[in-house]
């Protein structure tokens, strides 16, 4: 499978996943304390990634509901009982501990219904890597056919790594195409590949991330921004220039001709 000459404009055309999927899966990862440090969020937007993620897991999942009711109720339980005994100073305890609950039961059945959602999804795969913690540095669709067959680059401490959505046929000949020209100038650097998908020998959505933080750190920082720029340079593709074409450099009306002629 060949890949397309003009990347960048078939990458533009490419769909992402629905705008609610891909909130949602951001404010789920947010939600599990893995947004990247430098992104800053409100208490009033964290409020609304929450009630975001309450709805469409509750929407999603028919035991969201009765689990997060189980987690209600039996914390306020055990606190009545423990005022009851020991005196109001429990109050304040057993009010956090409900909390906690009801957030350990939002985080868990939030994920795998976002999982869900995610899957069959074209660019899911990077999306989700995007919104891991880490320094990830992730090219989405940075190779790709018409049939909607693309291979993300992945750069990070473990190395490069190439993740793979689409017809499994048809994308492990673009994936094998990608390999053989990063590894030219990849260097020492691990190179791991995975395609994407549901089939057999293939990496499922849900276990996508797990599969990624287990994976060995090989580089440091310095390797990964060292790879990065020469990722970068060889994926770079010259761009024409907006605008017509300045009078002196088009060619005259006889070579038209001669080209015809021939």
């Amino acid at each position: 499978m060949r890949a397309m000459p003009h990347i960048r404009r078939l990458r533009g055309s490419l769909p992402d996943p629905p705008t609610p999927v891909r909130y949602l899966l951001t404010a789920a990862t947010r939600l599990r304390g893995m947004a990247k440090p430098e992104e800053k969020v409100s208490f009033g937007q964290r409020l609304k990634q929450i009630g975001m993620v309450f709805s469409f897991t509750a929407k999603r999942d028919k035991w969201f509901m009765p689990l997060v009711a189980g987690a209600v109720l039996i914390p306020i339980a055990l606190t009545v009982v423990a005022v009851i005994t020991w005196g109001w100073l429990w109050l304040p305890v057993g009010i956090l501990l409900t909390l906690l609950a009801v957030l350990i039961v939002l985080n868990l059945r939030s994920n795998a219904a976002m999982m869900n959602a995610a899957e069959g999804q074209p660019g899911a795969a990077a999306q989700i890597v995007e919104n891991m913690r880490g320094d990830w540095r992730v090219t989405p669709a940075m190779s790709s056919t018409t049939q909607m067959d693309m291979v993300h680059l992945v750069i990070g401490r473990p190395g490069v790594i190439l993740l793979a959505e689409g017809n499994p046929q048809r994308v492990r000949g673009l994936l094998g195409q990608e390999k053989r020209r990063l590894s030219k100038v990849i260097g020492n650097a691990p190179l791991y590949d995975y395609v994407v998908g549901q089939g057999e020998e293939e990496l499922s959505v849900r276990k996508l991330r797990m599969t990624l933080m287990r994976l060995p750190r090989n580089l440091t920082g310095k390797d990964v921004n060292a790879l990065d720029k020469r990722m970068k340079a060889l994926t770079a593709r010259p761009q024409m220039p907006k605008g017509a074409i300045p009078k002196n450099m088009r060619p005259s009306k006889g070579a038209f001709r001669q080209t015809r002629g021939r």
